[in-house]
């Protein structure tokens, strides 16, 4: 192999490579979880919620249901409204007494 063709392959090689990331890539780090929504989910079915926040997603609620399945339910359901409300009332009650 010719010796010029053996360092510019060689210098490619350096320039182009870099080291693993521990971090994931920006697009799966602002990638919006719910793409689409279930609007009607009675709460029984509902084992725990989970509320996401992420850059330039709407608000998302998932729902873990209880047969293990999880679903991004529709933040604007009545119940689900009515829940925030009670859940941050009472955590400004509670900051309240302390």
């Amino acid at each position: 192999m010719d010796m010029k063709l053996l360092a510019v392959v060689a210098a490619l090689m350096v320039v182009t490579y870099t080291p693993p990331a521990q971090a994931k890539p920006i697009s799966l780090v602002e990638r919006c979880h719910c793409r689409s929504t279930v609007s009607s989910l009675p709460r029984s079915y509902i084992r725990e919620l989970r509320f996401i926040h992420t850059p330039n997603c709407p608000f998302q609620v998932i729902a873990k249901l209880k047969t293990n399945k999880e679903v991004c339910v529709n933040p604007e359901i009545r119940w689900l409204q009515q829940y925030l409300k009670n859940a941050i009332n009472k955590m400004k009650k509670s900051k309240q007494s302390n």
